[in-house]
């Protein structure tokens, strides 16, 4: 009989199919790309239930207790119910509890309140739950060691998270959401965290390209270690940051003042970081 959780991932591999993440995936084993599909479900689901805006933040906080509550039994080895599909990658590649609950706090964040403009610090460690401790998870299925896995996801988890950040402001201001960090915003000339207000000012493109060169920053030390051939298989990962690189760069030459359009690449340029990544393997 199909699980609840099984059909989940089939669900989410028909969302994701045709993307980068799908099909950075595709070229891994099995059992490495059984893991990352994984993962994915797990954060797509308690990012649902972030995203939610059908149901009270109470309620919102309450199932992602129950989501570390789960957590709780998996790892102490009793029946784990919803989370019950990651016993075979926790146990298969030592996937720390602490970075699911990274996670997890990144979402009560945001369910906690609309965040709006965060200081440096918040916006920091909102990047940390969010982006860099899944950079950890998928960092052991990728093989490698502790030092130079925990800087990959660190460089690379913060640098894909800012070009998410710069991608989607429209998505995110009609949610109530403005991600870009006040210090930004302010060196930029504008005072007001509301969403649309910063949205619909010409000055945001200033503190756009001023979080762009960050993003820039990270992925460029994420390219040098990855250069270094560390061990492990890091074709995904070189794939994930080339992807998210080239729409930067379109973001880049396009600029963020409004009207904005979605920034996307083909399928023909996905092809050829395919095969020019392949080629660095």
């Amino acid at each position: 009989m199909k699980t609840a959780a099984s059909s989940d991932i089939g669900n989410d591999r028909a969302r994701v199919s045709g993307s980068s993440f799908y099909t950075a995936m595709r070229l891994m084993p099995k059992v490495e790309r059984e893991a990352m599909f994984a993962i994915y479900l797990f954060c797509r689901l308690v990012d649902d239930i972030a995203d939610d805006g059908t149901r009270p933040r109470p309620a919102r906080a309450a199932a992602l207790a129950e989501w570390r509550s789960d957590l709780d039994a998996l790892y102490a080895g009793q029946p784990a119910g919803q989370a019950e599909f990651l016993r075979d990658p926790v146990r298969a590649f030592g996937l720390k509890q602490a970075d699911f609950i990274d996670v997890i706090d990144g979402m009560d964040m945001d369910v906690a309140a609309d965040i709006r403009g965060p200081d440096a610090a918040t916006f920091g460690r909102y990047c940390d739950r969010v982006a860099v401790a899944v950079g950890r998870l998928s960092t052991r299925v990728f093989g490698m060691q502790e030092a130079p896995g925990a800087e990959l996801a660190h460089h690379l988890g913060r640098a894909l998270q800012l070009t998410n950040i710069l991608r989607d402001l429209d998505e995110d201001a009609a949610m109530g959401r403005l991600y870009l960090p006040r210090e930004l915003l302010v060196g930029a000339g504008i005072e007001s965290t509301e969403p649309d207000a910063v949205i619909g000012d010409g000055r945001v493109d200033a503190a756009c390209r001023a979080l762009a060169t960050q993003a820039l920053d990270h992925f460029a030390a994420a390219d040098c270690l990855m250069r270094s051939r560390p061990q492990g298989n890091l074709l995904a990962p070189r794939l994930m940051g080339a992807v998210y690189r080239a729409v930067l760069d379109r973001m880049l030459a396009a600029g963020w003042k409004p009207p904005r359009r979605r920034a996307r690449i083909g399928k023909l340029h996905l092809l050829y970081l395919v095969m020019r990544c392949s080629v660095l393997r």
